[in-house]
């Protein structure tokens, strides 16, 4: 529950899977704060109608009571409207968010991520020509040293062969 004291202006640091996650917290409290808000609007009538039978019996003491128990209910009925109202506002600025969050993780420009890598390595955008030179070098090396291998595995086998001739290659 440590997510649920977060700010919804923290939703910038999320991915859209997470803030849609997060989101998805503040609704089911909000569904939880409205169902105890209920349960409280009903408390409240029942104690109005327990003001309302107690004046009718002339029981005063009783009536005093009962409003009483009935201004408890009302304040926290206000502090449940209050938390739900912002609930309500907290979850509407993060969905006007979250189309923002989507658009930022899309906005890869592959060319410039290319190049931003070019000049990380220290090389300058237009140097492609050298970095397509090195890697055909590197390439030769390879075969190069591919072919020695080869040529001496090759001899080594032609030497041996000659050692067992009842050996296959």
């Amino acid at each position: 529950m440590e997510q649920m004291e977060r700010r919804p202006e923290d939703l910038f640091g999320m991915d859209p899977q997470e803030a849609k996650a997060y989101i998805a917290a503040h609704l089911a409290s909000l569904k939880l704060t409205e169902k105890k808000r209920a349960e409280l609007e009903a408390d409240l009538a029942k104690w109005m109608g327990r003001i309302e039978l107690a004046r009718s019996k002339g029981a005063e003491d009783l009536a005093l009571e009962a409003e009483k128990a009935a201004e408890r209910v009302r304040t926290d009925l206000a502090k449940l409207q209050a938390e739900e109202a912002e609930l309500r506002a907290q979850i509407d600025v993060m969905r006007r968010q979250l189309p923002g969050l989507s658009a930022r993780q899309r906005t890869v420009d592959p060319d410039l991520l290319e190049q931003e890598l070019l000049m990380a390595s220290g090389r300058l955008p237009g140097d492609e020509a050298a970095a397509e030179t090195e890697r055909n070098l590197a390439k030769l090396e390879k075969e190069s040293k591919a072919a020695a291998d080869l040529a001496a595995l090759k001899a080594k086998l032609t030497g041996s062969k000659g050692e067992n001739p009842g050996g296959a290659q």
